[in-house]
């Protein structure tokens, strides 16, 4: 790559996280303590910033160093079915919704064949898990308590406690679970 190409990526991904974030020149500037001029010759490619300027300014976009230089991102990105972490587990399957980790959550889908059950893990304390049921119908024990869900029911319930979910219908049921981590105990 040139030195050009490389000035075109940084001063592209400047703006655009920049744009994202909502602010403005001067207010990052501000925050990573450049001059606003200097945001500005690194936006427009014009600059040849020293390393401690480009970690001040990572440091103010909250990203890494590689981000700030890497080649820039499409707007969108499209991640085939088959690309998505899955798991088996026991007669079902239970796959990944995002391709990318969110801190704190967990987005899973799970499809069961008929009378198959899975036995959920216990989460840290405090967590909330959020059970929906997308086709079929499906149980969820939580604590001694069993809810049927049938298409698009919900139950919410403490995910840091013994739970299972289980494919009560004839059918493959599918659910969608999203868990809200509870940050761990310092």
């Amino acid at each position: 790559m040139s030195d050009e190409e490389l000035a075109g990526w940084l001063a592209r991904n400047i703006k655009t996280l920049r744009e994202a974030r909502g602010a403005t020149q001067a207010q990052l500037a501000k925050l990573a303590g450049v001059p606003r001029a200097t945001w500005a010759n690194l936006e427009s490619g014009a600059s040849n910033p020293t390393l401690a300027v480009l970690h001040r300014v990572a440091s103010a976009l909250q990203v890494s160093l590689e981000e700030l230089v890497a080649r820039p991102r499409a707007s969108a990105r499209h991640y085939p079915r088959e690309s998505l972490a899955v798991r088996q587990r026991g007669p079902g399957f239970v796959r990944k919704l995002l391709p990318d980790p969110l801190p704190g959550m967990e987005f899973d889908r799970m499809e069961l064949p008929p009378g198959a059950r899975l036995t959920g893990v216990p989460h840290t304390p405090g967590t909330r898990e959020y059970l929906v049921c997308e086709s079929g119908n499906l149980a969820l024990v939580a604590s001694g308590e069993r809810f049927l869900l049938e298409v698009g029911d919900v139950v919410v319930f403490r995910g840091d406690q013994k739970h299972s979910y289980e494919n009560v219908g004839a059918k493959v049921a599918v659910g969608y679970s999203v868990v809200l981590l509870a940050p761990p105990l310092r």
